[in-house]
């Protein structure tokens, strides 16, 4: 991968995930003896080095394989036609196709790609993942001075998609971070089929019931039903036989039961790893971790 020389190569059996997002830093540290410390770090106008240094003085965090998750606005994702040359070009050759598709330039773009999981149109398709190689820089670069070990970096789709087992049918994902916007999956057979994010439901939280059904959940059930459409028709899969949330608020259930209602298939509270039951806030790092983990074996 290209930021490997950005990494240390220091040992730890010690596991450390952390999720980006606006205003806060979210982490979930697995010690060796299997204890476990979720927490919160304020973001303060952004800076999200120094919320790394400050990861890095916790007393009760040791230096660990870590695990970086970005948020919406550190990384953007667009779909091409996959390239007819050898794999060993093909990064290199991505960053001058997508150099017009994204906001980084191809000096300062370092990126990475996972092939679509279907052809369209018979059309074999690649998901570019880019970020500024500048930002990336400035934020592992208190983890390697504490000799952490950088063993990967993802996005918050994939951080989430980990926290479903693998398993033949499709899962409809709903997922949320607090505080930011909503992500709706497709997993299959352990594959990302469909992502998609959306605007206008980061205030959730605040919502009452009688408000969540007024207005958010038509407008909830309505992008549903355009990511099934286009996952059943446009990528010719079976239908969703269920859908899963994660979405921590306190009205969760409620939103699950009416989502029910509106979209004619079951809707589940998506249930976290044994351990981690009490934290579902921290849902996408507790993904991270699972991902970093399940490399270990």
């Amino acid at each position: 991968m290209l930021l490997s020389k950005l990494f240390s190569k220091k040992k730890s059996n010690h596991t450390l995930a952390v999720t980006f997002r606006q205003h806060s830093l979210a982490l979930c540290y697995i010690a060796e003896s299997g204890d476990v410390i979720c927490r919160t770090m304020p973001l303060i106008s952004g800076d999200y080095k120094s919320a790394v240094a400050q990861i890095c003085a916790e007393k009760d965090i040791e230096q660990s394989n870590c695990h970086l998750v970005l948020s919406a606005s550190q990384s953007q994702t667009v779909q091409i036609e996959k390239p007819s040359i050898p794999v060993a070009e093909i990064n290199d050759a991505l960053k001058w196709q997508v150099k017009d598709l994204v906001t980084y330039s191809p000096d300062n773009m370092i990126l990475d790609y996972y092939d679509g999981a279907v052809a369209i149109a018979g059309q074999e398709k690649v998901n570019v993942v880019c970020t500024a190689k500048s930002d990336l820089k400035n934020i592992i670069a208190p983890l390697i001075d504490e000799d952490f070990d950088v063993k990967s970096i993802i996005t918050e789709e994939f951080a989430f998609a980990a926290l479903v087992p693998e398993q033949e049918a499709a899962s409809l994902l709903i997922c949320q971070q607090p505080n930011e916007e909503i992500v709706i999956l497709i997993v299959k057979q352990g594959k990302l089929f469909f992502s998609r994010r959306l605007r206008g439901f980061m205030q959730l939280a605040s919502k009452s019931e009688d408000e969540l059904a007024m207005t958010v959940i038509d407008a909830l059930s309505l992008e549903v039903q355009r990511s099934t459409d286009y996952f059943e028709r446009q990528l010719k899969q079976a239908p969703i036989q269920s859908i899963q949330i994660i979405v921590p608020i306190e009205h969760e259930g409620f939103l699950a039961r009416k989502l029910a209602e509106n979209t004619n298939v079951a809707v589940e509270i998506l249930s976290l790893p044994e351990g981690f039951q009490g934290k579902r806030e921290y849902a996408a790092a507790i993904g991270a971790a699972q991902v970093l983990n399940a490399g270990k074996s």
